[in-house]
């Protein structure tokens, strides 16, 4: 009992250093938001809204749920057969099993902005790279995400297809996914909804949608826009948010 609160002291101290050297790392400083009278007369500049280019923006924006929806649904369909050979208990080799895993590990460690900006240079502006970008880091995402699912799944009904004789792949399909399939729908709306905010970042560097039009109108100082497009982004996250959480309900 004696070890265990010096424990909790030493994890307690070295917090209190972590929070310490961070605030003086990052130039942590309250009393900057003495100057918020700024902030005020910046954003009174967003108003009144310029709704004449809403038709268009309304447009980018529906660009910017589909870039988001091909991007994780893509990265889906390419995770889910790759994350069977990254689970120790359907890999079939121990060698398939580590150079899946490092694949994998290697696609979730690249962010899409810098996939997003490799694949500028060759696919150019617009939003199909931005879609690849997404597709590449999901694929490495979910398919860590569904092997850690599969690892987790009863084994029984494994074992029963194996007896009557079934082969790996077949057991695999009848006897693991049906029971992960639930989860695996909601890492996917999950997913989608990191989506939609991440196109939106993709737009800064030429990937199409609101976020694109979003730095524009920053950068051309047209902030009655800038207004419009934050709202539509604000309208979109909730929308989806929404619809996901009640298709998650329908599912699970």
């Amino acid at each position: 009992m004696v070890w265990f609160k010096k424990g909790q002291f030493f994890v307690f101290l070295t917090l209190i250093v972590l929070v310490g050297f961070s605030l003086r790392m990052t130039e942590f400083d309250l009393s900057k938001f003495q100057d918020f009278e700024n902030m005020g007369d910046f954003l009174a500049k967003w108003f009144p809204m310029n709704t004449e280019s809403l038709p268009y923006l309304f447009q980018e924006s529906l660009l910017t749920i589909a870039i988001a929806f091909l991007g994780s649904l893509f990265g889906l369909l390419f995770a889910l057969p790759l994350s069977f050979f990254a689970a120790r208990n359907t890999s079939g080799h121990r060698f398939i099993f580590t150079i899946t895993r490092f694949f994998l590990s290697f696609l979730r460690s690249v962010p899409e902005f810098v996939f997003g900006l490799i694949l500028l240079t060759t696919l150019g502006l617009g939003p199909f790279p931005a879609v690849i970008a997404i597709v590449l880091h999901n694929i490495g995402v979910l398919g860590k995400l569904i092997s850690e699912l599969i690892e987790a799944a009863d084994k029984g009904p494994m074992e029963a297809m194996s007896a009557v004789g079934a082969q790996r792949w077949i057991g695999n399909l009848f006897a693991i996914l049906p029971q992960i399939w639930p989860n695996v729908l909601s890492q996917f709306f999950y997913r989608f909804e990191v989506a939609i905010r991440t196109s939106l970042i993709l737009g800064l560097i030429g990937g199409g949608g609101i976020g694109q039009q979003l730095f524009i109108h920053f950068k051309t100082f047209q902030y009655q826009l800038v207004s419009v497009d934050v709202l539509l982004i604000m309208l979109m996250v909730i929308i989806i948010d929404y619809m996901g959480g009640k298709i998650r309900e329908k599912v699970i």
